[in-house]
């Protein structure tokens, strides 16, 4: 895998409530009409395409000083290919065969459109990346329609002969 592949995201998070709402508030800014939903589904399907990576994160890893993050960080490093892949799993799994009815609610469309929250989130504080990281890593990893089998607008319901 070429280094430009390799996306360090990793939750930066805020402190208080109110520094999270406001970086939320410069992440939507940012990136444009995605709800406050999105942003945390994308923090959500983070940790969890981490975990299904890397495995759970061992307690002894949780470190205190800036270095030992930085370490902590680069050892939960997923890429935006797999970010993406994880979101997709993420999405299927919380919300079954409604996962792109649910992501269209949100405005989210296609790949793309994770890593524009992404990287609003990077430009908020709320994640990390490399110096390699690029937008274009996101860009068709996969389609939705192919991804995500939509429920028919009309059920196929037995008619009474």
């Amino acid at each position: 895998m070429a280094t430009r592949d390799r996306v360090q995201f990793v939750f930066a998070g805020p402190t208080t409530v109110t520094d999270l709402d406001s970086r939320f508030r410069q992440a939507r800014q940012k990136a444009g009409p995605f709800p406050i939903a999105a942003y945390e589904f994308v923090r959500e399907g983070l940790a969890y395409t981490a975990r299904g990576v890397h495995g759970e994160e061992p307690a002894k890893l949780r470190a205190a000083d800036e270095a030992s993050l930085q370490r902590v960080d680069e050892s939960r490093h997923v890429s935006g290919r797999q970010l993406c892949l994880g979101l997709r799993d993420y999405a299927q799994r919380q919300y079954g065969r409604l996962a792109k009815t649910v992501l269209a609610k949100w405005h989210i469309r296609g790949t793309e459109d994770f890593g524009k929250i992404v990287f609003a989130m990077i430009d908020a504080g709320m994640m990390r990346k490399t110096d390699e990281d690029s937008a274009e890593d996101f860009r068709d990893v996969f389609s939705f329609d192919d991804a995500f089998v939509d429920l028919p607008s009309k059920p196929n319901l037995p008619t009474s002969n």
